[in-house]
């Protein structure tokens, strides 16, 4: 690998534009932004019929095809994603257990029942149930009762639960979504993106290994009715072992679904479809695209510097920047396009530096696309300087800042 930097001055935040082209890795540490002449890359080869789609690899979060991944959609049934997070948050943490029960109010079961005319477990009215066999309905049935049921059970009313489901939001990084209700029935101030959805459903598959099984189960049984789980793909053989279809008027036909292939596993999010088995079919066409397209590459093995960042009044005057572990990504399989990369820091840091204090954020597009976003952190640690390291820093900075 061939590292080549030049140091000039930067306004706050200051980036470092990284060229990678795979194969020879040439990196260019420059003042302002380094655009390439990329050519369209392979990853962007794919036309869908829906109106928001997002594929991306589970494992490294790279995003394998996107398109207006970012615009906010109502999420249907889709948005129960986010009450089984804050089920499951509930259950880890101790404040519930899975015999917890929970009463069927005439709310839940006038608004989410058998009279709703939606999706449902039909649950009795006055009757209580345990909190396992809610989540069953929730996630096999799309049961508004159920999660009506739970809402009113943990915060006392639906609204109030919705707040929690915002806090929840907010803490894994969905900053582009908002919840009004357990259900996801229409409300105009609801909303989500694809890109939320998939970093949920990451989410889910990662932190709740216990849970997430429930998503891949063909039936449930509740009050002597029999119903099959909705999502298309998991009766595909493809793989596919999760997680959520919703649909209405507004949204279209819309599904989060995940499956996994020779331990590679890809999550896609499609929404707006015309109809069921439209949903069904761009969601498997992007999977299997995304499965033989694709391969692992790594960019920058564990403890591989990736950049420097330069310290004010410190000992030395740069530090390394590396990733948490090998920073990898998924590349078109024999491509080979360039792709263009991006640190981003705060800078100059302020000594001391501690090993392993987080600096930037490493960010690669293939092509005008952001692909992956990763933290980078300190390589080592950097003392305070001493006083004429620290007074050559000030006048610098002084003169640059004149300048």
């Amino acid at each position: 690998m061939t590292v080549r930097q030049e140091y000039a001055r930067r306004s706050k935040p200051f980036w470092v534009s990284v060229r990678v082209q795979i194969g020879t890795l040439l990196f260019a540490a420059l003042s302002s932004v380094f655009v390439l002449s990329v050519q369209p890359a392979s990853a962007q080869r794919f036309e869908t019929r829906v109106a928001h789609a997002i594929l991306l690899d589970a494992e490294t979060g790279t995003v394998l095809f996107q398109h207006e991944a970012d615009q906010p959609m109502p999420p249907a049934s889709m948005g129960k994603l986010m009450t089984q997070a804050v089920v499951f948050h509930a259950i880890k943490s101790g404040r519930l257990t899975t015999d917890n029960e929970f009463l069927i109010s005439e709310d839940a079961w006038r608004r989410g029942g058998a009279p709703s005319g939606t999706s449902t477990m039909f649950a009795k009215l006055g009757s209580s149930i345990k909190l396992i066999d809610l989540i069953r309905g929730m996630i096999i049935h799309s049961a508004n009762d159920a999660c009506i049921a739970v809402a009113e059970g943990m915060a006392g009313s639906e609204a109030i639960f919705a707040d929690l489901m915002n806090e929840e939001a907010q803490k894994l990084g969905l900053t582009e979504s908002h919840f009004m209700n357990a259900t996801g029935l229409p409300d105009p101030k609801q909303y989500v993106t694809a890109r939320d959805l998939a970093t949920l459903a990451g989410h889910i598959i990662r932190d709740f290994p216990e849970f997430y099984p429930i998503y891949s189960e063909q039936e449930f049984t509740w009050n002597k009715i029999t119903q099959r789980n909705r999502n298309p793909l998991l009766e595909m053989n493809i793989g596919a072992d999760g997680l959520k279809t919703g649909s209405t008027e507004d949204s279209g036909f819309g599904l989060v679904g995940s499956a996994i292939r020779d331990g590679q596993r890809l999550i896609v999010v499609v929404n707006g479809a015309k109809t069921d088995k439209e949903r069904a079919e761009e969601a498997r066409k992007l999977l299997d695209w995304g499965f033989r397209a694709f391969e692992r590459t790594i960019l920058f093995d564990k403890d591989q510097v990736v950049a420097d960042a330069r310290v004010f009044g410190g000992s030395q005057r740069r530090v390394g920047l590396v990733g948490e572990g090998p920073i990898e990504l998924l590349l078109p399989r024999g491509g080979r396009e360039q792709l263009k990369a991006r640190v981003v820091y705060e800078g100059p840091v302020s000594a001391p530096v501690q090993k392993g204090q987080r600096i930037g954020v490493l960010r690669v597009s293939l092509g005008e696309d952001l692909t992956k976003e990763t933290p980078l952190y300190a390589a080592n640690y950097v003392g305070i300087g001493t006083i004429s390291q620290r007074a050559v820093d000030g006048i610098e900075e002084l003169l640059v800042g004149w300048w």
